[in-house]
């Protein structure tokens, strides 16, 4: 059994990402991870402080809860 997945009419979508991301960088796979994985970490850094911001405003008061 092959580890790699077959796309299937769900996957199209993806399957044409992964195509025109690996082909804006020339065909360089290795070069397409380094651009996905370049974003992401600047993404995840943003995430780290909204929390922070998040906790220390729910701390002190400032951010209400939602009683529905």
């Amino acid at each position: 059994m092959s580890s790699v997945s077959q796309p299937n009419e769900q996957d199209d979508g993806l399957e044409a990402s992964v195509d025109q991301a690996i082909a804006i960088c020339g065909g360089d796979t290795r070069a397409t991870v380094r651009a996905l994985i370049v974003p992401n970490n600047h993404l995840e850094s943003e995430i780290a402080e909204l929390k922070k911001a998040v906790s220390h405003a729910y701390t002190r008061g400032r951010l209400r809860t939602y009683t529905g």
